[in-house]
């Protein structure tokens, strides 16, 4: 039956590898499995990487996949392409089958040629392929075994495939269809290798033999398992089976092309712009649904910064067609229909992919157009004789208040012929990241704007935080970029100052509170709040993006903090207050606080001490600290002045800063401190806190990282899950799974012992054969035994055993293990006044760079060179004839 549609394409091939015995496996997300040197999965082999290079074993030596693949960053940038040629795309599918040294290049070609001509049935007579120049084993397959003529297959010295630098590679072998005259400009007689046939002889595998491992010398050895790495685009063979000679006309594209013309009353090859942006629309909703689905979200860095650049790069395709409302929330749900099937997390993450799509539409769909109208009025400028190249500060511009990623700019700017300066805008990128990291560093960037604010006279921040999670404020300033401004607009990072707050800023180890600021002004602005700073005196800092809306100086604002976030953090901070006081009672009044960190996840607490804490003492912290948990102790504030605070015992926390009036915070019975930080209202509200870490971070300072709340109830849960596997697995109780471990150490460190014992018993047979071929001086015997990776106890026994077997005469045994040597000459009794053991041995021991001596029977010396051991034998029986013969 022949193969028509995408699915059943994919479907046939995985059902065909699948029938031959190879493991089906599951496509991997576009984030690579542990690779940091790639940025997406942008080839089927991607997650078997570690498997071809031995990292990794995997019960199957065969497999199959259809991988989805990302290309838009990196060596492999196809974006610029995508819509414009009939092949290009950001994402796709990667069918392939693999060999993990199992089967060969033999079977590899007489799979693909199966499944193309026989399950596919494309016509065996418009198929080429390419090999290697060098590569005469798979000349010889295709010629011989499958029978292609010989005019059809073409040597390529392109055809060599590697993995890096060093490491395996080989050479490839591709699969070409001839698409015929339509692909070569109507011309008949174009032959393979013309650049005239470019697009007519069409790659639609590729089949890579690693057979080589490359060192860094570039010299290539055999490896002792070839395998194999196959690939073909899936995109690719649906068109030539659906009879279409551009991707972008199969079923995998055209649903979503055709619901996007309907939308935007436009027709599909009528126009080539048109055409352009109805296939970049489709290939970028593909590329969207997918990464979304795989757990990445529009951001300005990273992974989510790509998402980001195709997303609004099929925005602005829209408008391009008069699309001026939301649509790819539309387009991607299409695609989940039309791939949900085989990569069902995009089913499963469709309110998700909604969610953000429309999101960051709409978010987008706000700046497009007054980001368009600002670029048009600089093209207009350029045209009017003022250059071909547009200001980088501007194009800067368009990015950090519109939102243009700067290729949506090169996109536009040569539609018109012009181009923008690609290093004024990276010298602009780059004072703005300098400018960004002071403010989120209040610390140590420039404070200059604040302080003007003081000594201008605005109001310190007054924090209702310890009792309210919500108020209504004034906002006092706004700053962007860390300059002021009377107002900012939706997608702007803000810092913006209240009179009064819930939010707690960052101070004494509690981290910053984060949350909503809602806007009552003429355009209500929502914003969410990521941090909240103190950077100079009492002004509290809320660093926020603005979601919707404008904010301006004198709006009333609510604030409110994120409470969940909030109430855990207040059960961390109480927790480290008991914790220190636990601290120095099992370790001792010498702990000092020298540094913390409490958030809603997770405390952290450093003090000093000299020595790394026992499990007994940790568990004696643990007793202490969760004791006072479950007495339900109250927790208390007072305001006093400092010197009260000292006599009434309470302890200052490290290099904090105190004004004359302090906050004396007392949790439980005895746990004094000064803190200005939230917390729990009685001690049994921490429910539980759990030290899961203990370590050093400095010379007299350790780190103890703990969890509290449910947080510590799932900490204990997960590991109480593994003991009990753990038991599961030794068939044991949970109480008898140390035992049982001790156990299988002692009996594996018997076996061991065993193990060394049966092969020096078998190493001292094949002496004992060594010595009955040793060389003879008269009627004196002379041998050398190599013993390498035997301990030098077992080599002086085994010298001494074997000069028993000499009758008379004298054995040297040798031996290295790794860059030592060690060796033993022993002499039989008779020869003590020719032969003298100690002195040979130390003239032996000057070759491999050591020394030693011993008696006239048995001695033994150790070097360092392992590599000069071959030269002791020969010297050994120059010195045994020299002696002898003295």
């Amino acid at each position: 039956m022949a193969l028509r549609s995408a699915t059943e394409i994919r479907k046939a091939f995985i059902d065909f590898f699948a029938e031959r015995g190879h493991r089906v496996v599951k496509s991997y997300a576009l984030i690579p499995p542990s690779d940091p040197t790639l940025f997406f999965v942008n080839a089927g082999m991607v997650q078997f990487k570690d498997v071809f290079v031995g990292e990794r074993q995997v019960d199957y030596s065969t497999a199959t996949s259809s991988q989805k693949c990302l290309r838009v960053s990196g060596k492999h940038n196809d974006l610029e392409n995508v819509g414009r040629t009939a092949r290009h795309h950001t994402f796709f599918e990667m069918l392939g089958n693999f060999s993990f040294g199992d089967y060969f290049k033999k079977d590899a070609v007489a799979y693909a040629w199966e499944f193309l001509t026989k399950v596919a049935e494309l016509p065996a007579d418009k198929l080429h392929v390419s090999v290697y120049p060098d590569d005469e084993e798979a000349y010889a397959l295709w010629r011989d075994m499958i029978g292609i003529p010989v005019e059809r297959i073409h040597r390529d010295p392109d055809n060599f495939w590697s993995m890096g630098d060093t490491g395996p590679c080989g050479p490839c072998s591709e699969i070409h269809i001839d698409l015929g005259p339509a692909m070569s400009g109507g011309k008949v007689d174009v032959p393979y290798g013309d650049p005239e046939g470019d697009e007519r002889y069409l790659e639609l595998w590729n089949l890579v033999f690693m057979q080589f491992d490359r060192s860094a010398d570039g010299v290539l050895t055999p490896l002792p398992k070839p395998s194999i790495d196959t690939g073909a685009g899936l995109e690719r063979l649906t068109a030539v089976l659906q009879g279409k000679l551009n991707n972008y006309d199969t079923d995998l594209f055209m649903p979503i092309i055709e619901q996007v013309a309907k939308k935007a009353g436009v027709t599909y090859r009528t126009e080539p712009e048109i055409d352009v942006a109805l296939r970049v629309i489709a290939d970028h909703s593909r590329a969207a649904a997918n990464l979304i689905a795989d757990g990445i979200y529009p951001d300005n860095e990273g992974r989510g910064y790509v998402l980001r650049r195709v997303m609004r790069r099929a925005i602005r395709f829209g408008r391009m067609i008069g699309l001026t409302d939301p649509f790819l929330v539309d387009t991607t749900q299409t695609v989940i229909d039309i791939l949900g099937d085989v990569y069902p997390e995009l089913r499963e993450g469709a309110d998700t992919i909604r969610r953000i799509v429309l999101q960051e539409e709409t978010r987008f769909g706000r700046t497009i157009n007054a980001g368009l109208k600002r670029l048009g009025e600089e093209i207009a400028h350029l045209g009017d004789g003022h250059g071909r190249v547009l200001d980088g500060r501007v194009a800067f511009e368009l990015y950090d208040t519109h939102g243009f990623p700067p290729d949506l700019t090169a996109l536009i700017l040569a539609e018109k012929g012009f181009s923008y300066d690609h290093e004024g805008y990276t010298v602009a990128m780059e004072e703005q990241r300098e400018r960004a990291r002071a403010a989120s560093k209040f610390g140590t960037g420039d404070l200059s704007s604040y302080q003007d604010l003081v000594e201008g006279g605005i109001t310190p921040t007054t924090f209702l935080g310890y009792d309210r999670d919500e108020a209504e404020a004034t906002v006092l300033a706004l700053l962007v970029d860390g300059a002021p401004v009377p107002r900012a607009a939706a997608g702007q990072r803000v810092e913006i100052v209240l009179d009064q707050t819930p939010f707690y800023a960052e101070s004494g180890g509690q981290v910053g509170d984060s949350g909503v600021i809602v806007g009552f002004g003429n355009e209500p602005a929502r914003l969410t709040v990521n941090d909240t700073q103190k950077p100079f005196g009492d002004i509290f800092v809320h660093v926020a993006v603005i979601d919707d809306g404008v904010v301006e100086l004198g709006d009333r604002v609510a604030a409110s903090i994120d409470t969940a976030a909030r109430n855990a953090t207040r059960k961390n901070h109480s927790a480290t207050h008991l914790l220190h006081d636990a601290l120095r009672k099992v370790l001792g009044d010498h702990v000092r606080q020298r540094g913390s960190m409490v958030g809603p996840a997770r405390l952290r607490f450093d003090f000093s001490h000299t020595g790394a804490m026992s499990d007994e003492e940790i568990r004696q912290v643990e007793l202490l600290v969760n004791a006072h948990v479950v007495a339900n102790e109250p927790v208390s504030t007072d305001l006093m002045s400092m010197d009260a605070a000292m006599g009434k015992g309470a302890i200052a926390f490290f290099e904090e800063k105190y004004g004359d009036e302090v906050r004396v915070l007392s949790v439980g019975s005895e746990s004094v401190e000064l803190c200005g930080g939230t917390h729990v209202r009685a001690t049994g509200d921490i429910g539980l806190m759990k030290i899961v870490s203990e370590a050093a971070i400095s010379s007299g300072v350790r780190r103890v990282e703990a969890v509290t709340g449910m947080g510590a109830v799932e900490w204990v849960q997960q590991r109480d899950a593994v003991l009990r596997a753990a038991a599961d697995a030794l068939n044991v109780g949970v109480e008898h799974v140390v035992d049982r471990v001790g156990k299988l150490l002692d009996d594996r460190k018997e076996l061991d012992q065993q193990l060394q014992d049966a092969k020096l018993q078998a190493r001292r047979a094949e002496a004992t054969a060594s010595v009955q071929n040793a060389r003879l001086f008269g009627d004196v015997k002379a041998a050398v035994v190599r013993m390498d990776g035997v301990p030098g106890k077992d080599i002086r026994a085994l010298a001494e055993s074997l000069r028993e077997q000499l009758g008379s005469g004298a054995v040297l045994v040798a031996g290295k293990d790794g860059a030592k040597v060690s060796l033993v000459v022993a002499a039989t009794k008779d020869l003590a006044k020719r032969v003298h053991a100690g002195k040979l041995v130390g003239q032996l021991a000057e070759i491999v760079g050591g020394r030693g001596g011993g008696k006239p029977d048995v001695a033994q010396a150790g070097g360092a060179d392992a590599s000069r051991i071959g030269e002791l034998e020969p010297r050994f029986y120059e010195l045994m004839q020299g002696a002898l013969e003295g």
